[in-house]
């Protein structure tokens, strides 16, 4: 039996996809094994979205060209995409495919096997206006599902290389996506994330079909769904119809993460973001008046170019304001091929290391607040996996409807079921938690009603 070896970098829409890939090989009959060990096959999903990508891609295609030298190395995702011939200098890399046609790869390793000379596969992903149908029935994860509804994004902000890699915006046929869902939720999935590059952007190239109009139809079509999260939404994709479907949902959970890049105006014009922060300060108003206990978390890039400390400070006070559940903040890093690469007064990286340091402690205290509202309550949460600090415990992790990560004493009978654990003791990484009981099928969630 021939054997293939996975290697995901980036982003959820990529392990998404690695997942999709893998379906390909098992109807061929192959045997999935780790990255580690010795394979027939390795294929690695890249990630350009910064220069470490590129770099991180490239050390990790070396190092399965090292681990078996007669192996067939496919190598696909936004790094393969961007910069193909790049990739094929590397010796031992025999087939380079992008972030389309993935369906070909293993027509394309027969080719090579016959051939002997290294394929690239990569077309014009520009030219691309159909999205590509890639099904995952169920995820070698068992706890989590997620389900990519769009491709590519139209944006263009000026920092990112996402649009040159993924393309512009497609979105899947919600036949499709409905089906899919259904497939998940029988395989025994509580919980569906929905996922894309834009993901809110989905439906703008449809007719007469839109974002909220999805969220809506996997509600009422998908028997059994008890949890549905939206992966990230931009807010110029918080129309008031989506504000209403999730005021109207039972299944919506209290969480939205919502990229806010920087809370200064001049700094997102400069960024060439789609909103203004009296925008996104309305929309967030609006949400937590209909979704009471919301938590929202964000993206913020600290000290893109020309960045002021006042301009840093109204990032702050903003994020502060709104207490934000929770941050990813990243440093300014440039990307070759952006316009922000190019601008003047990129700012100096001990300015930027202290101000991320800053923003992570404001994250670490909001990240504590939040937590602590929920300190006595009792909570729907998943539990995933065994605690990873303390493995021989008996305790299990896993997330709450509002994101909340869960520690408490579990059995591995209970991992993918919802259960109600009453929160004892709230903190930041994690709450410690106490088992309640495991929620029934047939109960209503009771989220709502709360």
């Amino acid at each position: 039996m021939q054997k293939v070896a996975f290697h995901t970098l980036g982003c959820k829409v990529n392990h998404y996809e690695t997942e999709a890939i893998w379906q390909l090989f098992k109807q061929e009959g192959y045997e999935r094994v780790d990255f580690e060990a010795t394979s027939d096959v390795y294929i690695i999903n890249t990630c350009t979205v910064t220069n470490t990508g590129d770099k991180k891609s490239r050390q990790i295609i070396r190092r399965a060209i090292r681990k078996n030298p007669d192996a067939i190395i496919g190598v696909t995702g936004c790094y393969a995409q961007t910069s193909p011939a790049e990739i094929l200098e590397i010796p031992g890399v025999d087939i380079v495919i992008g972030t389309q046609d993935r369906v070909k790869l293993l027509p394309l390793i027969d080719q090579f096997k016959k051939e002997r000379e290294p394929i690239n596969a990569v077309g014009n992903i520009m030219k691309s206006r159909v999205y590509e149908e890639l099904d995952v029935p169920a995820f070698t994860d068992r706890t989590r599902a997620s389900l990519k509804i769009q491709e590519g994004c139209n944006n263009f902000c000026t920092f990112c290389i996402i649009p040159w890699a993924r393309g512009l915006l497609r979105s899947r046929d919600p036949e499709e996506v409905i089906h899919q869902a259904q497939q998940l939720v029988d395989a025994g999935y509580k919980e569906i994330v929905l996922t894309g590059i834009h993901t809110g952007g989905y439906g703008e190239d449809l007719k007469d079909y839109n974002f909220a109009m999805l969220l809506r139809d996997l509600e009422a079509q998908v028997k059994g769904l008890k949890r549905l999260r939206i992966s990230s939404i931009e807010a110029s994709q918080i129309t008031d119809e989506v504000i209403e479907v999730i005021k109207e949902s039972n299944i919506i959970v209290r969480h939205l993460h919502i990229p806010i890049q920087s809370g200064s105006n001049s700094v997102l014009k400069r960024m060439r973001r789609k909103y203004t922060m009296e925008f996104f300060a309305e929309r967030l108003d609006r949400l937590k008046e209909v979704l009471p206990g919301l938590a929202v978390t964000s993206d913020v890039i600290v000290g893109f170019p020309g960045e002021t400390e006042e301009e840093f400070m109204e990032t702050f006070n903003f994020i502060q304001k709104h207490q934000f559940s929770e941050l990813h903040v990243f440093p300014y890093s440039k990307r070759t091929g952006t316009p922000a690469a190019r601008m003047e007064d990129q700012v100096d990286e001990e300015v930027k290391n202290e101000r991320v340091h800053r923003l992570i402690t404001l994250s670490d205290q909001l990240a504590k607040e939040y937590a602590s509202k929920f300190e006595g309550e009792v909570l729907e949460v998943i539990p995933e996996e065994r605690f990873s600090d303390n493995p021989e415990a008996g305790l299990y992790e896993g997330y709450s409807d509002n994101y909340l990560k869960v520690v408490f004493p579990a059995t591995e009978d209970m991992v993918g079921q919802i259960v109600k654990v009453k929160i004892e003791k709230a903190g930041y990484p994690y709450n410690e938690g106490k088992f309640v009981r495991v929620l029934e099928d047939t109960e209503i969630t009771e989220e709502k009603a709360v």
